[in-house]
């Protein structure tokens, strides 16, 4: 799950805000339970928000690209609701939260921008966690494969695929399944793949 990056003159103005740092892949941002105040915007590369337990079982919250920004939920001074890491080399603008609150307080138009933004991801949480409880594991990846489609020439295309780990922990199953069931949508006709670019050709089963 991602959120639509923010508006351009907002996004360019918080960036602003904040002192830009780079980070190798791998690197933990935010660490769930912490006690930090930074707000982050990523100038370039990929991040994974998730959760995660005492055995290391991860479910991928969301995932974050040039644009976007994390650490909001700082502003109310609680834990960190979930840890954040790099996936590829990045670069965020770190921004310290009573910058980011004097940013808002002078800037009412930037402040609705925010206030939209939080609603965004809300509804998108709400979708995550209504697939989770409603929908089978078919159903849960044939949601995803149509999420994240964009139509080219009517028909649906997914460019640069996230590798099948990555869509498992967004999802909630295991590598093997995703595996399994790209194969059987395959086999039926219902998807073609040329490596990271894959085709819906008609419409996707309701159940498998």
């Amino acid at each position: 799950m991602t959120h639509p990056p923010a508006d351009d003159a907002y996004i360019d103005a918080l960036a602003s805000l904040g002192t830009p740092r780079s980070y190798p892949k791998n690197t933990i941002l935010v660490q769930e339970g912490d006690r930090t105040d930074q707000l982050y915007v990523v100038l370039f590369g990929r991040l994974k928000a998730y959760l995660a337990d005492a055995e290391g079982k991860e479910i991928i919250v969301e995932m974050l690209g040039p644009r976007q920004y994390f650490g909001e939920m700082a502003l109310d001074g609680a834990p960190r609701s979930a840890s954040v890491m790099t996936v590829e080399p990045s670069k965020c603008a770190v921004i310290e939260r009573e910058e980011f609150k004097r940013f808002l307080a002078e800037h009412p138009a930037m402040a609705f921008q925010f206030t939209l933004s939080l609603i965004r991801r809300a509804r998108n949480l709400t979708r995550t966690v209504g697939n989770l409880a409603l929908l089978d594991v078919y159903g849960r990846v044939a949601r995803f494969l149509l999420e994240q489609a964009v139509e080219e020439e009517g028909r649906l295309v997914l460019h640069q695929l996230a590798p099948q780990q990555e869509i498992a922990k967004r999802i909630g199953t295991s590598r093997e399944t995703i595996s399994r069931i790209l194969t059987d949508l395959r086999e039926g006709g219902y998807i073609t793949q040329d490596g990271d670019v894959m085709v819906i050709r008609q419409r996707l089963p309701k159940r498998w």
